[in-house]
């Protein structure tokens, strides 16, 4: 079957032979006569058969019929990844030469003010990722009720990324009437249920199974010790030994090894780049083009680099750590071996992974070789290698006890040492034997009398403040000031304190009335009772002695009448 047989149009047609294509891989042969008929398509095809050009072609030629509107696009294609979005642009480029098409790439870690002019300018085709995508919806920027052609690819692996509901917000936002195409390698319970709620009677299209491998790539399984440091050394030598070595695509199962085994190669003098989700686009960027452009022979990432990256070209693929689910090692070892070119896929093993390994053996249908020579370390060397690993990492921490460094405390530890608690014991009881010592003779005789009073003295000494404190002998406490502090008074039993505060205010009275030449004193009528709610902070306004005024009785006016 040849692509003029597919029933696309002549544009597409013609950028498809430009580009040096003329026969359709098998999922492109079989989605895109349902894709143009209007129907919603469920593909099953694993990475590197070609399913970017089966949902790609289909859509160019529905795009050749009407214009996209101000910020309500036509159609919408999702990507798990920026780099697998910026491939599909790049697709959408290539295949459609003959098409006056804008196309906004809408992914995190850049500016959104181009993406924005974009879309207010009107887009036929939107490649984003789902959290970009919702972020301008949610703000206004973009209408999705003008959708047509809704894309899901790589649907696995935007659920091991924790995409799913977004997905599931973003199908609630498009039109019921959409037309859906969706791609996964795998199809687990979960995207099973998504494809039930959002497809509408979709035409299945599975042209492989996700197991199968090719055969111009040689797979291996290299032996090392469980210790990082070990693995790391396992795969310098790896590195190092390799037959027809050009560059290599090294895979961890988390972010943070991407970066320890990054910084390790880096350390060797290894031309050596990382790729993992926590770097910004710019440094994701310089990374693949340096791989690419042949400045780094080591790419270092996770697995959000095994899907669907066009790298050509690899030679091999190094597997630093075993893959957790056995479908990733078929995707990870299907970046080298590309268009009929052999390559290598070497999978490091340690004493855990044999469970990993035995089900990638069963998905794939065959047995992996071991390394030539190489020898899985027994369980003795193993623990020995750990413990010399562990001894290396406090080094520098057991360097700062420079106590400990000396030969007498190297002799006491190779020697019967005794019980931690005797030592400290022993400790403890230094002082007291270096100031036996230290006495004069005639102070360490048994035969004169020995001061009893002084070896009380010495021995209370040495015992802790509190409990000399406690056998203290009371004496009076000797009578405080009026100007006592508030701690002082809040020692004294409640019947002291208010006769002290009544004291007190009769004393501060009389001194206003002193200074104010008064006659008499203010009467009061609290001279029994304690100030309640200010206490010592009475307002100096509130002391002031009032006189009292004569209140006279007036007489009334005589009204005279007229």
């Amino acid at each position: 079957m040849k692509f003029n047989e597919l029933g696309l149009s002549e544009k597409v047609l013609n950028a498809v032979e430009t580009a040096g294509y003329d026969t359709p891989t098998p999922i492109q042969a079989q989605a895109i006569p349902y894709a143009l008929e209007g129907r919603d398509v469920l593909g099953i095809a694993q990475t590197g058969t070609g399913k970017t050009a089966a949902f790609t072609l289909p859509m160019l030629t529905a795009l050749e019929r009407g214009r996209a509107k101000a910020r309500m696009p036509r159609t919408l294609i999702l990507e798990p990844t920026r780099e697998l979005a910026a491939q599909v642009e790049e697709a959408f480029i290539k295949y459609g030469v003959n098409h006056k098409l804008n196309i906004a790439l809408l992914i995190g870690g850049v500016s959104d003010g181009e993406q924005k002019t974009k879309i207010d300018r009107g887009a036929d085709v939107v490649i984003a990722t789902p959290g970009r995508l919702l972020d301008l919806t949610e703000r206004g920027g973009l209408l999705l009720t003008g959708i047509e052609i809704l894309v899901i690819d790589e649907a696995d692996r935007m659920l091991d990324m924790g995409f799913i509901p977004d997905i599931e917000r973003i199908c609630k936002l498009v039109p019921f009437t959409r037309q859906t195409l969706f791609f996964s390698a795998t199809m687990p319970p979960e995207i099973t249920r998504l494809t039930e709620a959002f497809l509408h009677n979709p035409a299945r299209v599975e042209v492989a199974r996700a197991a199968s491998t090719a055969e111009n790539i040689t797979q291996t399984l290299v032996p090392s010790g469980g210790a990082p440091h070990d693995k790391r050394a396992t795969l310098r030598r790896i590195i190092q030994s390799a037959d027809d070595f050009k560059n290599a695509i090294i895979f961890c199962n988390r972010k943070r090894d991407v970066q320890v085994v990054y910084r390790s190669l880096e350390k060797h003098a290894f031309s050596v780049g990382a790729l993992h989700g926590d770097l910004d686009q710019r440094a994701r960027t310089m990374a693949l083009d340096a791989f690419r452009g042949g400045q780094v022979q080591l790419l270092v990432c996770s697995d959000v680099a095994a899907r669907g990256l066009d790298i050509p070209d690899v030679s091999h693929v190094i597997n630093y750590d075993a893959p957790h689910h056995s479908e990733d090692y078929v995707h990870r070892i299907g970046r080298t071996g590309r268009a009929g070119k052999s390559g290598r896929a070497l999978t490091i093993v340690t004493r855990a992974d044999g469970k990993a390994i035995a089900e990638i053996e069963k998905l794939i249908a065959r047995k992996i070789d071991w390394l030539e020579g190489a020898v899985m370390p027994t369980a003795e060397e193993e623990a020995e290698s750990n413990a010399r690993g562990e001894r290396s990492e406090r080094g520098g921490r057991r360097g700062e006890r420079s106590g400990e460094r000396g030969g007498r405390r190297r002799e006491e530890r190779a020697g019967d040492a005794p019980p931690r608690a005797d030592r400290q014991g022993e400790r403890a009881a230094a002082p007291r034997r270096r100031a036996a010592q230290e006495r004069p003779l005639d102070e360490q005789r048994t035969d004169r009398p020995v001061d009893r009073g002084a070896d009380f003295r010495r021995h209370r000494a040495e015992r802790p403040t509190h409990e000399r404190a406690a056998e203290e002998p009371r004496t009076e406490r000797p009578v405080e000031p009026a100007t006592e502090s508030r701690r002082h008074r809040a020692e004294r039993p409640p019947q002291e304190r208010v006769a002290a505060e009544q004291e007190r205010n009769r004393e501060r009275a009389q001194r206003h009335v002193s200074a104010g030449g008064a006659k008499r004193e203010r009467p009061r009528r609290d001279d029994d009772a304690p100030v309640i709610g200010l206490g010592d902070h009475v307002p100096s306004f509130l002391l002031r002695p009032v006189p009292k005024r004569s209140h006279q009785p007036q007489e009334p006016e005589s009204v005279t009448e007229d």
